[in-house]
């Protein structure tokens, strides 16, 4: 028997994969792209469904998430496998390995565990992480269900590149996530990434009409993402479909895996995203990767007073009660309790 979702069988026991936008088409035998997902005996077998490779309590700031459930504490998991290849990837021992035909490791784990260490911990959610969600949406779904029915929240940090199938699976059951923007350019995700923009900015769009609440990451590599005229496209992109309360994490690259060759980014060039951002109207602009900067904090839209500030991933101090500026009554936008 099968024990994945969403796929469907094609002729001479081939396979479809439908959980992210590649929908690759499968051989007995082999697998997709993300190396966790296989054909046998024309069903598909996740590798993964209850293989756990990855597992922390983290700030949920750390996802990063500054507007849903702040100064709370979230519990972190994720398995082996990707459905992209990025170049710059932070995380290549866990999503690059499956790819790479080597072993996929991991503790097996039942959703029930998973949320009952989440009560142990006292976290107020489970995040979806580290690797990709969608590679294994079975293990997501498992325990998605379950943990809201106990009062947790679920969150997905991912790349965006789900299918239009695995959106629809995961509606009414995820509550926020954290969203890859990678870059603004087909060329970039093609060669950098082995994937493509216009899914991801379909999804995008989709999320936000699903009601999760949403927040953005994009990390910005000297060179390949970083001009003027591409961050003010997807800064524009933001504002227009996605709505000027939307958060824009803008990250700062450090040499990684098959880029150790770029140098990491200047904080003058984060700087300058963010007064582009600004610019095109976005309320909440934030830069990451550079602990101590005044980007990291939370100002209120109506007073110009800072309400949350922050010191990497904890808070400070907060003047925000039950989601209004302390100062002025301003409501900031967000999941706050």
């Amino acid at each position: 028997m099968s024990n994945a979702i969403l796929w469907r069988p094609q002729k001479n026991s081939q396979i479809q994969c439908l959980a992210c936008s590649h929908f690759c088409l499968i051989d007995p035998g082999e697998g997709g792209l993300c190396g966790v997902r296989e054909n046998r005996d024309g069903k598909m077998h996740s590798l993964v469904r209850n293989k756990v490779a990855a597992l922390n309590v983290d700030p949920i700031e750390k996802k990063p998430l500054f507007h849903f459930l702040p100064g709370t504490l979230t519990l972190s998991l994720g398995t082996m496998g990707c459905n992209l290849s990025c170049s710059f990837c932070q995380n290549y021992s866990l999503s690059q390995t499956p790819r790479q035909k080597k072993a996929i490791e991991g503790e097996d784990i039942t959703a029930e565990q998973i949320i009952r260490l989440a009560g142990e911990y006292f976290a107020a959610s489970i995040s979806y992480t580290y690797s990709e969600p969608t590679v294994f949406i079975e293990l997501v779904m498992d325990t998605a269900r379950p943990a809201r029915e106990k009062g947790l929240k679920n969150i997905i940090v991912s790349n965006g590149f789900q299918s239009p199938d695995c959106l629809k699976e995961m509606n009414g059951h995820i509550d926020a996530a954290n969203i890859d923007l990678k870059a603004f350019t087909e060329k970039f995700y093609q060669e950098y990434c082995g994937a493509k923009l216009k899914p991801v900015l379909k999804n995008l769009v989709k999320i936000r009409e699903m009601g999760w609440w949403l927040e953005l990451t994009t990390l910005i590599i000297p060179g390949l993402n970083d001009s003027s005229e591409e961050l003010n496209k997807m800064a524009e992109f933001i504002f227009t479909e996605l709505g000027p309360d939307t958060p824009w994490h803008i990250s700062r690259f450090h040499p990684t895996f098959k880029m150790t060759n770029i140098h990491s980014t200047p904080v003058e060039t984060l700087e300058k995203a963010w007064s582009i951002g600004r610019d095109q109207g976005l309320k909440f602009v934030y830069t990451g990767n550079v602990p101590g900067h005044e980007a990291e904090n939370t100002f209120c839209t109506a007073c110009g007073k800072q309400v949350v500030t922050r010191m990497g991933f904890e808070i400070k101090s907060s003047h925000v009660n039950d989601m209004f500026c302390s100062f002025c009554g301003e409501k900031i936008p967000g999941v706050w309790k």
